[in-house]
């Protein structure tokens, strides 16, 4: 296969397409047959960002190389590791090759382009300006990606040392404390409150009431939970309480600045109206609350209003970003300012990240310390408490 990064000669770049043509002429046929016999290719396909920023880039370096874009999809299908990708990125060839816009083909496939990428590509397909489009949306994705890496990254070492603990502790109530109390049952001395607390927990957690409600239990939260969250009033007092919880809600409300910012100034540099750049961001956002300050936003920004005031009366836009959009309007910078918000945003979140998971790693580990040895001086105060009282 050819290399994408150099620019081929002619002679080369018309041998590349007759090879592709000739090679997938007769898979072509199928597609097209069913393209025009209305049999839709599957849409619930499932796709790793991964796949997605490799494939926009691909097709950005292939469309700077003069290959036309319907071959240049065939040329990317032949390499993918996913049949099933490679299946839809065919008959998007296919209905390329029809006549179709690039962004009318996408938009078959919800599951797998986003409205933000759709968008933008329509905006490259109307100034002509694709080939930069299509690798801006890989960076977008590429820092999206990032963000929520870092902030998944910051979550996951305390959250498994917590499950560790968890799983220590209920080792020694279950496994150990039961053979301590058949010891003290025999000594016949009177208990601390403390040992007596522990014991009785432990006898709760060994019965088979416990074995089966506790499982239960944490079944009907979880339950109850999504069942809530997939409603838009759970989602908001859920997310709204997300972004009020010390450090983590922090954390979280800066990457979605960092986003935001970055997605808006991707689509207003593309040539989208802030109002429909504003919708787009909507439909990135991960946090409720975030999305309806933007719906609250647009809808004075469409009754005549600053972006910076439509921003700013909700109160949970930072001061500097408002200050910055403001500038950006004054000056006719708008994205330049949005792409400056951007960068510091997301240092922001590498440095709260970095700050996080050096503060989270003695944090946890005192709190798992503080567990463990909260169950061993309960078991052995008996024994000091008889020593005592033997040497008395």
């Amino acid at each position: 296969m050819a290399t994408y990064g150099a620019k081929p000669k002619p002679e080369e770049q018309s041998n590349v397409i007759r090879n592709t043509t000739i090679r997938n002429q007769q898979a072509n046929a199928g597609l097209f047959a069913d393209l025009f016999n209305g049999q839709p290719s599957p849409k619930n396909l499932k796709v790793s960002q991964k796949d997605l920023l490799i494939f926009f880039r691909q097709l950005a370096v292939i469309l700077q190389s003069g290959v036309p874009l319907a071959q240049g999809l065939l040329l990317i299908s032949e390499n993918m590791t996913n049949k099933r990708f490679a299946g839809c990125i065919q008959h998007i060839a296919a209905r390329l090759s029809a006549g179709e816009e690039l962004s009318l083909s996408l938009r078959q496939y919800p599951k797998v382009f986003e409205p933000l990428a759709v968008g933008l590509i329509e905006a490259g397909e109307a100034g002509g300006i694709l080939e930069q489009v299509l690798d801006r949306v890989a960076l977008l994705l590429e820092e999206r990606a990032k963000i929520r890496g870092q902030i998944i990254g910051a979550m996951v070492y305390p959250v498994i040392v917590m499950v560790l603990a968890v799983s220590v502790s209920l080792g020694l109530l279950i496994f150990v404390v039961p053979r301590f109390k058949t010891m003290f049952d025999g000594m016949g001395a009177e208990l601390p409150a403390l040992t007596s607390f522990l014991l009785m927990l432990s006898q709760i957690i060994t019965t088979v009431w416990f074995a089966v409600g506790a499982p239960a239990s944490v079944a009907i939260t979880v339950i109850v939970f999504n069942r809530y969250y997939s409603t838009a009033q759970g989602r908001y007092v859920i997310d709204n309480l997300v972004l009020k919880v010390p450090l983590f809600g922090d954390l979280i409300l800066r990457s979605e600045m960092a986003s935001m910012s970055d997605t808006l100034a991707t689509l207003v540099n593309a040539g989208i109206p802030v109002v429909e750049g504003l919708q787009r961001c909507i439909a990135a956002s991960s946090n409720e609350l975030t999305r309806r300050t933007l719906q609250q936003g647009i809808s004075l920004v469409q009754q005549g209003q600053e972006l910076n005031y439509s921003l700013g009366r909700s109160g949970l836009f930072p001061k500097l970003v408002i200050s910055m959009i403001k500038i950006g309007e004054e000056t006719g910078q708008l994205s330049f300012m949005l792409e400056k918000l951007a960068i510091f945003y997301k240092r922001e979140v590498e440095s709260t990240v970095s700050s996080l998971t050096k503060a989270m790693e003695p944090a946890v580990l005192f709190v798992v310390a503080g567990i463990v040895g909260t169950i061993v001086i309960a078991l052995y105060l008996p024994m000091f408490s008889i020593i005592t009282n033997m040497r008395g």
